[in-house]
């Protein structure tokens, strides 16, 4: 079979048992699907929309193997002919999204997808897992960018991520909302992400003395060379290599930078710091990391320690403290017909919609107003024709995605880009228009 990420089996058994449903009894009327979030996890102010690339490609390229195809067969839980059925099934259906780096609220579409409704619910659970986990990945990474006050901020989470393609995905949600770059190698050659490393405790370990161990990784990368400091005794290592940095000098290579890993942050960079610059290492930079998060950043930036950049891990590749968004997929339109789901906590609005994004004097986002699609709105509509007849459309390149993020970023209101609530309400008006559809949807609905 296919690899896991790119099999059409990757999806839950409900998509393939209403698929049968719909086959069989010849429902292939046009619908309409939206993907959003009901909810903001009570840490967040706001999300960033991230994955829309990775979901184009899947579901341009989504259709069933052969040995899927047989599997489905053999299974014994589906009907004669619904296999073959699946083999022709292609996606040929359009889309709508907010471009990736796009700043949203709770409540507003984020996706709409229009096609047989076949094909667009056989989309739900992988569109959900590709944009749900990069969306929240950014969204953790955004709140670091902030926190940094233009420190630089690496990517370090792959070893602690869950599974293969979260880190990968990870190191590009990080990077579009913001991030300088990645550990993570493939990320580099698969996204052109920046690549950052060092070295690890173990390679000095491995030496008899941590002067041998610095001066032959400075041999090695004569070009790249960030000493890793607090194997032993951090401020002693400082020491060491201020000893050692005219002789690396004397043969054309600089101490380019020095890596804390542990301890107190703060007190040993300063100690550093005047270790280095006592010794004529001025421009040798202190790099941080070990356990950081952006509260632990932030606290950093405003004691003033002198970090000039922070690789983060754990905390950000698995938004450790938002792990999850309540993000849905819900049909709002079925043979030209609204739809609506009324059940108690988790109502939907119904029909294809828009969302306009209001600015003020100084260019601050001001609020937001979710319309039906084909009324007129002020302000920025925020949905963004992105596949048509099933192929997708030009898209912006991941550099351009990280440069509207940083737009973004700088548009919030000041209230909403602090780190901790209670953040102010930002208005998210559901238009007249979409309350008069849910009317009349209530009205003809049992």
């Amino acid at each position: 079979m296919k690899p896991a990420c790119e099999s059409a089996l990757l999806t839950d058994l409900y998509q393939l048992t209403m698929l049968q449903a719909y086959w069989q009894h010849g429902m292939d009327g046009e619908a309409v699907f939206e993907l959003f979030v009901r909810k903001l996890p009570e840490s967040r102010a706001f999300l960033v929309a991230a994955g829309l690339e990775q979901a184009l490609d899947f579901v341009e390229g989504a259709r069933f193997a052969d040995d899927e195809l047989a599997w489905i067969e053999r299974s014994g839980r589906f009907a004669p002919g619904f296999a073959q059925w699946l083999s022709e099934l292609r996606f040929t259906g359009d889309i709508w999204a907010m471009p990736e780096g796009t700043v949203f609220f709770a409540d507003e579409p984020v996706l709409r997808v229009v096609a047989p409704i076949a094909q667009a619910q056989w989309l739900e659970t992988r569109l959900l897992n590709l944009i749900h986990f990069q969306t929240a990945i950014a969204s953790k990474a955004a709140r670091c960018v902030l926190a940094a006050q233009g420190r630089t901020l690496i990517d370090f989470g792959l070893r602690r991520a869950h599974g293969a393609e979260a880190g990968l995905l990870a190191a590009r949600a990080a990077y579009l909302a913001g991030f300088a770059g990645t550990a993570t190698v493939l990320a580099g050659a698969r996204f052109g992400i920046p690549v950052f490393g060092t070295m690890a405790h173990s390679f000095v370990q491995a030496h008899d003395s941590e002067a041998e161990a610095f001066a032959r990784f400075a041999e090695s990368f004569p070009q790249h060379t960030v000493l890793l400091l607090d194997t032993y005794d951090t401020v002693a290592a400082a020491r060491r290599v201020v000893e050692l940095a005219p002789r690396l000098a004397a043969r054309g290579i600089e101490v380019k930078g020095v890596r804390l890993d542990s301890g107190d942050l703060d007190a040993l960079a300063r100690a550093v710091r005047r270790v280095l610059d006592a010794g004529g290492l001025r421009r040798a930079t202190i790099f941080a990391s070990g356990n950081l998060d952006e509260h632990r950043v932030a606290a950093l930036a405003a004691s003033g320690a002198p970090i000039d950049s922070f690789g983060i891990g754990t905390s950000l590749t698995t938004s450790s403290d938002a792990p999850y968004l309540d993000a849905v997929y819900k049909l709002q339109e079925y043979a030209a017909m609204a739809r609506r789901k009324r059940s108690a906590g988790k109502s939907t609005w119904p029909g294809r919609k828009q969302v306009w994004r209001a600015r003020d004097a100084s260019g601050r986002f001001c609020g937001d107003l979710v319309t039906l699609h084909d009324e007129p709105g002020e302000g920025e509509p925020l949905l963004v024709p992105v596949m048509r007849g099933g192929r997708r459309l030009p898209q912006p390149a991941l550099a351009d995605a990280r440069a509207r993020c940083r737009e973004q970023l700088e548009a919030l209101p000041p209230a909403l880009r602090i780190l901790t609530p209670p953040w102010p309400a930002y208005p998210v008006t559901i238009g007249a228009g979409v309350r008069r559809l849910a009317g009349e949807v209530d009205a003809r609905t049992p």
